[in-house]
């Protein structure tokens, strides 16, 4: 046989090394905190709107109450008066335009997010081409596939994850061998076989 533990095991152990589900968490968590700072924005943008809206109803209102009775009241405290509400109408809107350049933000910041969550579902549980290759060096079975393979042989599993069949192919000659490996022969008779094979 060519492994020493159970292909499954191997497997098993493999997978359970590259665990994503924290990171998808944690951007879960990321993805509900902003949705509830879109929420209260929007609700901040709403009452902002409520408040410019009344106050230029109020505007609208003692301007006209001004015209008609311009002549009983005296100019400059009217004039200051209007100079105040347009100054709270301004803030207002600030603070409405402040609100709506945060938004923005953080729908940015969300979509930078989105993007490091679909990277992290297509990596999958095997991680990025560095974390396979760190894997390759670490699992001794990856190495003697690779090893097999520089050689000209490759080994295949079947369906329950034994290898027991071997390509060989001999580039000089231009041969091909399939050999079935058989558990009652010794590895050093198979040894034999594919030096041969490919001598």
């Amino acid at each position: 046989m060519l492994l020493d533990e159970d292909p499954a095991t191997l497997i098993h152990h493999t997978i359970g090394n590259f665990n994503i589900h924290p990171d998808k968490v944690a951007i879960g968590r990321i993805n509900e905190s902003l949705s509830t700072l879109q929420q209260a924005r929007d609700l901040r943008v709403r009452e902002s709107e409520n408040a410019l809206r009344k106050l230029s109803r109020n505007l609208q209102t003692l301007t006209t109450q001004h015209h008609e009775t311009i002549s009983s009241h005296n100019s400059t405290d009217h004039a200051s008066h209007i100079v105040e509400l347009d100054t709270q109408k301004f803030r207002v809107a600030k603070a409405a335009s402040d609100l709506e350049i945060d938004g923005e933000r953080l729908e940015q910041e969300l979509d930078g997010l989105k993007g490091r969550l679909q990277q992290l579902e297509l990596q999958g549980d095997e991680g990025d081409e560095v974390t396979k290759a760190k894997r390759e060096l670490e699992d001794p079975t990856i190495l003697k596939l690779k090893v097999y393979r520089s050689l000209g042989i490759d080994v295949d599993p079947d369906k329950a994850g034994t290898y027991n069949k071997a390509t060989i192919r001999n580039t000089q000659k231009g041969d091909v061998h399939v050999v079935n490996i058989d558990a009652k022969f010794s590895r050093f008779f198979y040894a034999n076989y594919f030096w041969q094979s490919m001598g």
